[in-house]
């Protein structure tokens, strides 16, 4: 296991957000040990998961493992995130203890149950079909602005001119 990748998912937790008004969201409960996942999807043209994001009441492994879940997901398509497997979440940390191997599982089915949503608010008619869509062209990105260097003074301070 990568210690070093897991400290940095569990003390960052990217992804670890409330969406405000998804797409689609799916949330697992563990029977096993409490823990219950929501995941939160952002569909885009093309059908591509443009967000997604997760709130878990899980452990350190929990935190983690919905974090690797969110990177491997964001910019793929619902059906090719639907193919993400355990195994594809295990190597992402580099292994995972023998008594938390069931992680990824469930993390992936609070994925597949927001993809599930999606499905099924698409066939009653309440999102709109992106897989109809053809994707957004990729955006070139910005080009950075030459500014002047701020002016200071002798003493080292900032200047600052107001108009």
């Amino acid at each position: 296991m990568d210690f070093a990748k897991f400290q940095r998912l569990v003390e960052e937790r990217p992804g670890f957000r409330t969406m405000e008004n998804p797409t689609a969201s799916g949330e697992y409960f563990s029977d096993s040990c409490g823990d219950m996942y929501n995941v939160f999807l952002k569909i885009g043209p093309g059908a591509i998961i443009e967000d997604i994001t997760y709130f878990t009441t899980g452990c350190g492994f929990g935190t983690a493992t919905c974090s690797l879940v969110t990177e491997l997901a964001r910019g793929r398509t619902v059906e090719q995130a639907e193919t993400i497997t355990e195994q594809e979440v295990m190597d992402a940390l580099g292994g995972y203890p023998e008594k938390k191997r069931d992680y990824p599982s469930r993390t992936l089915e609070a994925l597949r149950l927001a993809i599930d949503d999606y499905r099924a608010k698409v066939s009653r008619g309440e999102v709109p079909d992106y897989g109809q869509m053809p994707p957004a062209a990729p955006t070139q990105p910005a080009r950075a602005v030459a500014r002047p260097a701020p002016a200071v003074d002798g003493d080292g301070k900032l200047l600052i001119k107001l108009r």
